[in-house]
């Protein structure tokens, strides 16, 4: 037999062109799938995964450790530490376990009501996996075997100033423990450093924040001051580490406990803020290579 030939150049863009025009013809016709959340895969990994993968990658050179500790398949709690001002490390943190976990698992992320009443905003997090964060929604994410991502800093974490970066603020009421016992599901801390640099925030115009009825009201080195131009972020460099789970089966009978959703919570907050101290040891610049 003759030797294969390898793809050309053209072959390559014939090949995009088609599967480009395959996928319209798909959506056109309604060919696809959604799930009870509105969760698109097919839209996801075409057009939103792309462009997220080269800013994980090339923007922010994004190195990942610890992917062995998050489950193949089955349920899983990812809990993160929130930071950034706008919250780009949810976005990065799905990334990356789609792009490196060897199962190429979907995180269905968790998120504020007020995301929901934001129009666009909320069609988009609806068609990438997300979903409202409360105990209802997040329990019946994991009992069907999904990766959940939840970040109980919530507006807290991304809203704080640039001087208490890294500094894990309160983790509410528990509620992620509650969801995690009922369905004896483990949960998987994870420590994102990286994203604190990428929006610095100096200051919160409150009143202004008030007025537009926000949670916060960034100022930046670059926001309000360059206009649009100032949402680039910063090209900080991340590192994000997978910590070993921590089982629940064991303790399905006590997630109506305080006691223990209190201090199975703290255990989760003291494993991401000292990951957090080992990875800024070893990012010692945070606009290293």
């Amino acid at each position: 037999m003759p030797p294969a030939v390898a793809d050309q150049p053209g072959d390559v863009w014939d090949q995009r062109i088609a599967g480009g025009l395959a996928f319209l013809r798909r959506r056109l016709a309604g060919d696809y799938e959604v799930d009870e959340f509105g969760f698109d895969p097919e839209l996801t990994e075409a057009v939103f995964h792309p462009p997220l993968r080269r800013l994980y990658r090339d923007w922010f050179r994004t190195e990942v450790t610890g992917l062995e500790n998050v489950p193949a398949d089955g349920a899983g709690l990812v809990v993160g530490n929130h930071s950034g001002t706008v919250a780009l490390d949810a976005l990065i943190l799905s990334t990356a376990l789609h792009h490196e976990h060897p199962a190429h698992r979907y995180l269905r992320l968790l998120a504020a009501d007020l995301v929901f009443r934001m129009p666009v905003i909320s069609e988009l997090a609806r068609k990438t996996g997300g979903t409202v964060a409360c105990n209802p929604d997040a329990e019946r994410l994991l009992r069907t075997g999904e990766l959940v991502g939840v970040f109980p800093e919530g507006f807290k974490g991304i809203g704080k100033l640039y001087a208490e970066r890294y500094k894990l603020q309160r983790f509410g009421r528990g509620g992620f423990v509650s969801a995690a016992l009922r369905t004896g599901t483990p949960i998987i801390p994870v420590a994102i450093v990286g994203g604190e640099e990428i929006y610095p925030m100096l200051a919160d115009l409150k009143p202004l924040a008030r007025l537009l009825k926000l949670p916060y009201f960034p100022v930046t080195p670059t926001f309000p001051w360059l206009g649009p131009l100032g949402m680039v972020p910063l090209p900080s460099k991340w590192l994000i580490e997978f910590c070993p789970p921590i089982p629940t089966a064991h303790l399905v009978d006590s997630a109506d406990d305080p006691l223990v959703v209190f201090n199975l919570a703290d255990q989760v907050r003291e494993t991401i803020q000292q990951t957090l101290h080992e990875l800024l040891e070893r990012r010692p610049d945070p606009f290293g290579p």
